[in-house]
């Protein structure tokens, strides 16, 4: 005889406004450092309700350092910067053993993944080896030193930037990192009156290294309260269909788009793209003051959770064709609930 698990409440309506005022008091703050940028700050504070990671794409200088070192102070939380190198080792990443004569020991010293913000500053530049000792610390969230288990802290977010002008000397990621990212963001330049305001703040004294945000608007607490939140958002049997459909969709390119467009996608996205539409669009409603998932929760979502979980074939990258496009004429196949 099995038995099923009680339904989950969706959160009440106190609950959605006690998240509306953390969320507004974190997106202010954050908007008092970080000039424009309205979609990169939705993607952090999606990752950071979801749990997952942000891959962030953009020429040097769009303040994407500067996000994430505001978001962790935003939250009063632990920020570390690392910036990979082709010599950087995974040791320099998670941590090692240390020969303490004083004691003649070894001692662990952690490294700065154990943190609760990690920005991986231009992380193509590091070699495949060091890459991989990400894997462990993205999907277990943990550490492995010496044989022993390290926790990682809670809240934990890895943001990782690449740059996509300069491919000398760097490492493409494997598709098994890349899938590890609930989104990839593209970071684009601000606009004419976002550039002026940057000039202004730092011309007055506002924006600059040796500001920082005048204090914590929330704590740890606070956000692992809203990550538990998101998980009660209601979603629709409807909509679980949609998103393995449109998932689905991505594997049968070449039937829905025919066979010279469909060929583009050589191979469509994993089941982790299902997982992280659904993990996604619940916070994407939660930030909206939704107890529910729509579909237009979802579609939003189809260039952040698609476009690097896509395998282009050959003449699509020589043709150069957007990832973006395709998942654009994928959608459109798939008849919405």
């Amino acid at each position: 005889m099995t038995t099923t698990a009680p339904p989950i409440a969706p959160p009440s309506a106190e609950e959605i406004a006690r998240a509306k005022e953390i969320v507004g008091r974190v997106s202010t703050a954050f908007s008092s450092r970080v000039v424009g940028q309205e979609r990169l700050r939705t993607a952090l504070l999606i990752a950071l309700l979801s749990e997952g990671h942000v891959l962030l794409e953009s020429v040097p200088g769009l303040a994407k350092t500067l996000a994430a070192s505001t978001l962790s102070q935003t939250v009063k939380a632990q920020f570390s910067r690392i910036q990979c190198t082709p010599d950087l080792l995974p040791s320099d990443i998670i941590g090692t053993q240390v020969y303490d004569q004083r004691n003649h020991e070894f001692e662990t010293q952690l490294g700065p993944v154990h943190a609760n913000f990690v920005l991986l500053d231009e992380i193509n530049r590091s070699s495949a080896k060091t890459q991989s000792a990400m894997l462990e610390a993205m999907q277990e969230r943990q550490t492995s030193i010496a044989g022993h288990i390290h926790p990682l802290p809670r809240p934990f977010m890895v943001l990782a930037t690449q740059n996509p002008i300069e491919e000398e000397g760097t490492y493409v990621l494997p598709h098994a990192q890349m899938d590890r990212f609930l989104l990839k963001e593209i970071v684009n330049y601000p606009s004419d009156a976002e550039e002026l305001v940057v000039l202004e703040r730092i011309e007055a004294g506002t924006l600059g290294p040796d500001h920082e945000v005048t204090r914590p608007v929330a704590d740890p607490d606070d956000v692992i309260w809203l990550q538990e939140l998101a998980k009660r958002v209601y979603v629709d049997p409807a909509i679980k269909r949609y998103i393995v459909a449109l998932v689905q969709a991505t594997r049968n390119a070449r039937q829905l788009l025919g066979p010279e467009t469909g060929s583009y996608v050589e191979i469509g996205a994993s089941p982790r793209a299902s997982i992280a539409f659904l993990q996604a669009s619940r916070a994407a409603a939660l930030l909206l003051g939704r107890s529910y998932v729509t579909p237009e929760d979802v579609r939003e979502l189809r260039h952040s959770i698609l476009r690097h979980r896509l395998h282009l074939s050959f003449e699509a990258l020589a043709e150069k064709v957007q990832p973006e496009m395709l998942v654009d004429a994928l959608v459109r196949a798939v008849p919405s609930p």
